[in-house]
C-alpha cells in the first residue's frame, strides 16, 4: 500500500471538541477550524515523511515504521514513538493520542483519539 500523494480535507466530525481536549484555546480553534487543509505522504518502502498543512501552520513528521520516531502534535508538543503499518494503516500512539490514517483507494481517513473524543478526517487525493 503506497501512502504517497497529497489529500485534501473534505469533511471532518470532533474537530471543536478533540481541540478543546487538546488544550487549544477558542480564539486558536476559530481561526483554523473551516481554513483549507492538506495532508502529504511521501513513502519511501518504510520511511515516511508527513505533511499536514492548515492554513498557514505546517507540521511536519518524519517516521520509519517500527523505529522509534519524535513527532510532533497539533500543539506542537514532541513525543517519541513507534508508528506500526497494519495493511492499509499506519497507527501510531502520540502520547495520550491515538492516531490511525487508513487508505481506501484516493481516500485517506484519519482519526485521533483522546479522552474518548473521536475526530475523524476524511481526505480525498488531489
Amino acid at each position: 500500500m503506497d501512502f504517497t500523494g497529497r489529500y485534501e480535507l473534505v469533511s471532518q466530525e470532533n474537530f471543536e471538541p478533540f481541540m478543546k481536549a487538546m488544550g487549544v484555546p477558542d480564539d486558536q480553534i476559530q481561526k483554523v477550524k473551516d481554513v483549507k487543509s492538506f495532508t502529504e505522504f511521501v513513502q519511501n518502502g518504510n520511511h515516511f515523511i508527513a505533511t499536514a498543512t492548515m492554513g498557514s501552520n505546517v507540521l511536519h513528521n518524519e517516521f520509519t515504521v517500527g523505529e522509534e520516531a519524535e513527532l510532533e502534535t497539533l500543539t506542537g508538543e514532541k513525543f517519541k514513538t513507534i508508528v506500526r503499518l497494519e495493511g492499509n494503516k499506519l497507527i501510531g500512539n502520540l502520547n495520550e493520542v491515538i492516531s490511525i490514517n487508513e487508505l481506501n483507494g484516493d481516500t485517506l481517513t484519519s482519526t485521533l483519539t483522546l479522552k474518548g473524543i473521536v475526530y475523524k478526517r476524511v481526505l480525498k487525493k488531489v
